[in-house]
């Protein structure tokens, strides 16, 4: 068995070996109607939440294809890892890290997700290695708007306070441009700029033409808008 050239962080902890398969559910949130004497039609949504699926070997012993951030550790610390990420409960990135056995980088994939269950599975066969199988899903942010409502002898009148969101960078005040370098996330650039990486579809959207229809697939030297929000 050898490591396939992927690292699975799953927020801090990354998994010693890399499961051999993942699977990555865009669920659909489209709506089917049916109109009278005009058959069904289908009503286009905002795609759904993502479903993640995959199983991880988790070994008991070192074994020379394994990898550790600080030196081996056994199962019950990844286990550990997995229950705080359940119980806790909060978002957590789940990241991915590909890349060719002559070391060129491929893809990333980066998106905040939540910890829905794992299932721990302990096999003879397997020796005294265990099994996990774990089920993530996407996280959107969320949060809600205050309506003020001012009364006169008229009419009243409403006004609606964006929705504010805490930031440690300021914001650029006016649109810049920054060049990828290798290991670049769309992700990790909103939070450089804008402190909060949850904004990097303000940088994808400003990026379209360059990125492409994946904001996963983005490469070294290519120069990207900043805008200013």
């Amino acid at each position: 068995m050898a490591q396939n050239g992927y690292d699975f962080y799953l927020g801090r902890c990354l998994l010693p070996i890399a499961p051999p398969k993942l699977t990555v559910k865009i669920n659909n949130a489209n709506e089917t109607a049916s109109l009278i004497n005009e058959g069904e039609i289908n009503i286009l949504r905002q795609a759904g939440l993502t479903d993640i699926e995959f199983e991880c070997r988790i070994p008991q012993e070192k074994y020379p294809f394994a990898v550790y951030k600080s030196g081996f550790k056994g199962a019950d610390y990844f286990l550990d890892c997995f229950e705080a990420l359940k119980t806790d409960r909060k978002p957590f990135q789940f990241i991915v890290c590909r890349k060719r056995p002559t070391g060129k980088q491929l893809f990333d994939t980066n998106i905040k997700v939540s910890m829905e269950d794992y299932r721990i599975e302990e096999d003879a066969e397997e020796g005294f290695d265990v099994l996990v199988k774990i089920k993530l899903k996407q996280w959107r942010d969320y949060g809600t708007k205050t309506v003020n409502i001012a009364f006169n002898m008229q009419k009243p009148k409403a006004s609606v306070e964006p929705q504010r969101e805490a930031s440690n960078s300021p914001a650029p005040a006016t649109a810049q441009t920054y060049t990828v370098v290798s290991g670049d996330c769309l992700w990790n650039i909103a939070k450089k700029f804008y402190g909060n990486g949850g904004k990097y579809t303000v940088i994808y959207n400003a990026n379209r033409s360059v990125i492409g229809g994946n904001p996963n697939l983005i490469y070294p030297k290519q120069v990207l808008t900043i805008p200013a929000v």
